[in-house]
């Protein structure tokens, strides 16, 4: 389809529900720094009455005197939509409820785990909702969710699953701030998750339940799921294939090695190790193809479509129900009803209904990153992908195919480019020839998979074990390209934006040969890399002390414009090392750091450095106080030289 029909497509079928979408996030961006101070009361009984005068509108909308009024009605629906972000945000919130565990004295908890547990270094962890407290002779049903961690036993220990209850001591600590600069923010992360406490117990600290509860469906959906993994380890000999197969196939991420992760971080084909759109699009390309003798007459047709939701949903319960599943199934749920029921239909609409339906569910899933780049990715193979693909059109049949396929790679990974930069720091430089390199392999791996899982062909898993080992051989031989990623980008909240509306406008400029929007563009470009300017500016004078808060380690980072000194007992491939230290140094803009131990000599003779580098150096050794590991709990001291 053209620009010129989309344009009028888009006529046809106005984007007002995408126009409520984007007030309703408006309300949850404006509630959630602030849900603590919103009187939840006041909220609800001015939504309401909104809500009532708009009803009152409509009914009696032909009476002149409201006709007066019709320009209202708009703005109005706008207002509510907003409202009704900021009312959900604030009504989201666990803490805000009377019975919130934490607001009643309680000695013993009763708590019900709601995920899959993870193993890790000997510890479970798992995200529980807590339904009881207890203290002295008595009980309460109470609310709320706590994130627990488990020191199993080395002789017996416990296995735990979804579902399972369990007696804990009401022993909670809040979540810890990040305590270095440019970590991850744990406690965000998990705030965006309505869980505020944690909690560490011992395995001799809890009392396992006989009974299983929670939701029968998703029980039933982790156990199947289990049970296909289970089959697939029996059969599959190497552990690295089977890692990539039931984390391909069927989302489950806890064997995945980190190396693997990492080559397909950096060929840009991450997408295929997370189960959601592409999976769920395969699955219906085929079962559309495979029903499309049902398009002939009107009720077959709905017949399919109604097919196709089925077994889509029936495909989300195989891989677990899973967050990014259901964000998948939804969206493709939604445009497959759009096109049943309605031969105008907007793909805008379709889109933003299932972010509504996501979001009214739960509000602060606006933080999850993923949900961010699902929709994101989906709205740039909406909009931009067309528009890319109109730039050529070749004759030849295979050659159209391919070309189809790299505008379809080009317009996600553009689309994307400006949180994957932002969330992750780097950009994969070989998109294009690694998505097209997976292409073929991951659909046959799907496919396959699916088929060995559904009819137990046990004979098609050497073949099956091949096609992965080619994969992951072809992505590990392009990540190892000269300069196969840009790695340590990092971009603000404003440089986000800025290069969001940079993107975005010139892709209008392009399209309509608009002087405005070129002019916009470049102004925007120019903005932007005034920022970088200015960035690139204090990076070359920054002369900053960094004393790093590490548990039983220590690290002290001595900076002068890209260079820095770094005084630890860690390497550079200690965990410690990379998840607290490289974050400062990359965030900084630090290109170049040299390792010292305190207990070895200092010389100028270990760098090569300019003179007055060395000098600023030895004096920050000399120091004392930057060179003793800091108190764990506190936060790391910086000091600015410059």
């Amino acid at each position: 389809m053209n620009d010129s029909a989309g344009e009028t497509h888009s006529r046809a079928a106005p984007i007002v529900f995408t126009q409520l979408l984007i007030c309703y996030i408006s309300g949850i961006l404006l509630a959630y720094p602030y849900r603590d101070l919103c009187n939840c009361k006041f909220l609800t009984i001015t939504f309401f009455c909104l809500f009532q005068l708009l009803i009152l509108i409509n009914l009696v909308y032909k009476k002149r005197f409201i006709l007066l009024l019709k320009g209202f009605i708009k703005p109005l629906f706008f207002l509510l939509s907003i409202l009704g972000g900021i009312l959900c945000c604030v009504l989201h919130d666990e803490r805000l409820a009377s019975d919130y565990y934490l607001l009643k004295p309680s000695t013993y908890l009763k708590v019900r785990v709601t995920e899959e547990p993870r193993l890790k270094n000997g510890i479970l962890n798992f995200k529980a909702a807590v339904v009881h407290s207890y203290f002295l002779n008595s009980e309460a049903a109470v609310s709320g969710q706590l994130f627990v961690s488990v020191k199993r036993s080395q002789q017996n220990p416990i296995e735990l699953e979804y579902g399972q209850e369990l007696f804990l001591p009401a022993k909670s600590n809040s979540i810890s701030p990040t305590l270095n600069p440019a970590e991850f923010d744990y406690r965000s992360w998990l705030a965006a998750q309505n869980i505020y406490q944690q909690t560490f117990v011992k395995q001799n600290e809890i009392l396992k339940l006989n009974y299983l509860s929670g939701n029968k469906l998703i029980a039933a959906a982790l156990a199947l799921r289990l049970a296909q993994i289970n089959y697939l380890r029996k059969l599959m000999k190497d552990s690295t294939t089977f890692s990539v197969a039931s984390t391909l196939i069927l989302g489950y991420r806890i064997d995945l090695d980190a190396e693997v992760l990492s080559t397909y971080s950096k060929t840009g084909t991450i997408h295929a190790l997370s189960v959601s759109g592409m999976h769920v699009g395969l699955i219906y390309l085929v079962i559309n193809w495979l029903l499309r003798f049902m398009e002939k007459k009107k009720w077959l047709r709905f017949l399919k479509f109604a097919i196709i939701i089925l077994l889509i949903w029936g495909y989300a319960l195989l891989s677990g129900l899973s967050p990014s599943v259901m964000r998948a199934v939804i969206m493709l749920s939604t445009v497959v009803l759009s096109n049943a029921f309605s031969k105008n239909n907007n793909s805008y609409n379709g889109l933003a209904f299932a972010a509504f339906c996501l979001l009214l569910y739960d509000p602060y899933m606006i933080w999850d990153v993923g949900f961010q780049l699902s929709f994101t990715a989906v709205i740039g193979l909406i909009w931009l992908q067309p528009k890319i693909q109109n730039c050529w059109q070749p004759k030849h049949k295979g050659l159209l195919k391919l070309w189809e396929s790299l505008a379809m790679s080009l317009a996600a990974q553009l689309s994307t480019f400006p949180l994957s930069t932002y969330y992750f720091h780097q950009f994969p430089t070989y998109f294009l020839f690694s998505n097209l390199f997976i292409l073929l392999p991951s659909a046959l791996i799907m496919y396959l998979g699916m088929i060995i899982l559904l009819f137990r062909l046990d004979f098609l898993i050497p073949v099956f074990e091949n096609l992965i080992q080619f994969m992951n051989m072809g992505l590990s031989w392009i990540s190892r390209l000269p300069a196969a990623s840009l790695s340590g980008i990092w971009i603000n909240k404003s440089e986000l934006i800025l290069l969001s509306f940079t993107i975005a406008i010139f892709v209008f400029a392009f399209r309509k040969n608009g002087k405005l929007y070129l002019f916009l563009g470049l102004t925007c470009a120019i903005l932007l890399q005034l920022s970088f300017c200015r960035t690139e500016f204090q990076r070359k004078h920054q002369k900053k002390i960094i004393a790093f808060s590490l548990s039983r380690h220590y690290a002290t980072a001595f900076i002068s414009g890209g260079e820095a000194i770094v005084l630890t007992d860690l390497d550079a491939r200690h965990s410690h090392f990379i998840r607290h230290v490289k974050p400062t140094l990359d965030s900084l803009q630090v290109n170049k750091f040299y390792f010292l131990n305190r207990e070895k000599n200092f010389s100028r003779a270990h760098f090569s450095m300019q003179d007055q580098k060395i000098i600023f150096f030895q004096y920050c050794l000399n120091s004392a106080e930057f060179c003793s590991p800091l108190n764990p709990n506190s936060k790391a001291v910086e000091i600015d030289l410059g």
